[in-house]
């Protein structure tokens, strides 16, 4: 009866071999096996990149800050001063700033993508071409356009506040005196930062996921950008609240507030990479990124901010991985990274 039911349970033996899988889907799932450790240790671990904004820097609030990370469970791997001069030798703000600061210092007005709309409104509101302005050398960056002016770069964020147009995101052309020049508004940012004998002071910090998710690190430890408006027991708003008892020279802004704080893990390696000269190879989220299929070349590119293309439309690459916890930024990174 055994064998009976074996039969007709069964049926007859093929004598077809079974089909194996390609070679392209085995190396495929051995490097799928190969990278998941990687994967893993990255998505395993939060670590950002905070510092204290060169306006705020001094021994209490050094204190102040030290004291809610570690409140906070979050544990301070380094910490240290970056001076001025070095910022401003090594361009640390202006590649901080991304795209704002590339157009404002580092390209040349020939080099930029200005789109059809953008000239447009160029013309509607000088009254003049941009191809024309542009080829008679009446058009420059902030950092060229100060010294064509003769002024300081923090006179030309001064003169900025005047008739300008926005070309597109952390875009801006304005009309200082007789010339045009391109975000000229970010040479009062730059130096906020670069004006010698000040620093800035940062802490690198790690901790858990399971504990704290990248989001509500950024609304209830860092707090928001409007410092008055902040999370009442985030640093941003504690230092607001008491910048006279903290020896500020002044109320702190939505641009002077007190501490910056990485927005993504994504943001946090490529501002480590920046500030403090990792390797993106070796660090823990580089490695995660690298394995999540983002190739190397990408990678690095993507620590500028670029506009990326993605379901459907661009988009900053940091605005479409901020606030997302580590695990879900190496799962976004993999398919952002399929789509360009």
């Amino acid at each position: 009866m055994a064998a009976g039911l074996w039969k007709a349970e069964c049926g007859p033996v093929s004598a077809e071999p079974l089909e194996r899988p390609s070679l392209e889907a085995r190396v495929a799932d051995l490097e799928r096996r190969l990278n998941e450790p990687e994967i893993e240790a990255a998505a395993s671990k939060h670590a950002a990149f905070v510092f204290i904004k060169p306006h705020a820097v001094n021994d209490k609030v050094k204190y102040l800050v030290d004291l809610k990370l570690r409140n906070s469970g979050i544990n301070i791997v380094s910490e240290g001063e970056i001076k001025a001069e070095t910022i401003d030798e090594k361009m640390l703000i202006d590649t901080h700033y991304g795209a704002i600061a590339a157009k404002a210092v580092k390209l040349k007005p020939s080099e930029l993508n200005v789109q059809p709309q953008a000239k447009e409104a160029f013309q509607k509101m000088f009254g003049e071409s941009w191809d024309n302005v542009l080829k008679s050398g009446k058009v420059f960056n902030a950092l060229d356009g100060a010294k064509a002016l003769g002024i300081s770069p923090s006179e030309m964020g001064g003169k900025f506040g005047g008739q300008k147009v926005k070309f597109g995101g952390g875009f801006y052309v304005g009309k200082v005196d007789d010339i045009f020049v391109i975000n000229g508004f970010y040479m009062d940012m730059r130096s906020k930062f670069t004006k010698p004998g000040t620093s800035i002071y940062y802490y690198e910090v790690e901790w858990d996921p399971k504990d704290l998710s990248w989001a509500d690190f950024r609304e209830k430890i860092l707090g928001g950008t409007d410092p008055a408006k902040a999370y009442t027991d985030s640093a941003r708003h504690l230092i607001y609240a008491n910048w006279k008892t903290l020896g500020l020279a002044g109320m702190p802004n939505t641009g002077d507030n007190g501490v910056h704080a990485s927005a993504s893990p994504f943001e946090a390696l490529s501002e480590r990479v920046n500030w403090l000269g990792v390797d993106i190879t070796k660090d823990f989220f580089g490695k995660g990124m690298l394995a999540s299929g983002v190739p190397l070349s990408m990678l690095r590119d993507w620590c500028d901010d670029p506009q990326v293309a993605f379901q459907g439309g661009k988009k900053s690459l940091f605005d479409l991985l901020e606030d997302l916890d580590a695990g879900e930024c190496l799962a976004k990174s993999g398919k952002i990274a399929e789509a360009n």
